[in-house]
């Protein structure tokens, strides 16, 4: 493959920079489909972002998934004990080694369980990846708890509309 180098000069371009990069992008969707098909409460999907052994861990509760039907149970029974719950992350650190890869991503959180307990979280997810038939899979995700706040949080998910809102 060529490309224009921007003074009107070609270079050849490696074809394995082209998986590089489309490695890459497929590994930061996997880690998007993560926190969408958790927040959306899409288990089929969330379950199916690992692979048929892999493991979803949070070591400080003492929870441990291993297998894709072990982990959509867990992830559905752990969406149910929240009222509301928030979670946006940031791609750390990728590194990718042929059909496997290993990674971080920085995660904050915030929410409120039905028994009102509060948790506002900064994370890391440590990740361990690996080449499927049907693409990049999940083999390993651990999380990592760096700060935690229990502190009430005052707010409340959205009234629906035209619902009376207290004074």
């Amino acid at each position: 493959m060529r490309r224009h180098r921007g003074d009107d000069t070609e270079e050849d371009v490696p074809v394995d920079h082209f998986q590089a990069v489309a490695d890459r992008v497929e590994l930061e969707a996997l880690r998007a489909e993560f926190t969408d098909a958790g927040m959306t409460h899409d288990y089929d999907r969330f379950a199916s972002l690992f692979t048929r052994d892999g493991a979803w861990r949070i070591p400080h509760a003492g929870i441990e998934f291993v297998g894709r039907e072990t982990i959509r149970a867990g992830i559905e029974r752990a969406q149910a004990r929240w009222e509301f719950f928030v979670q946006t992350v940031h791609p750390g650190a990728l590194r990718i080694d042929g059909d496997t890869a290993t990674g971080r991503v920085f995660v904050v959180e915030f929410g409120r369980l039905h028994d009102g307990a509060s948790h506002a979280n900064h994370a890391l997810y440590h990740d361990r990846y690996r080449r499927s038939p049907d693409g990049w899979k999940f083999v390993e995700r651990v999380y990592e708890v760096r700060y935690v706040d229990s502190t009430p949080l005052p707010g409340s998910p959205p009234r629906p509309a035209g619902s009376l809102v207290d004074p």
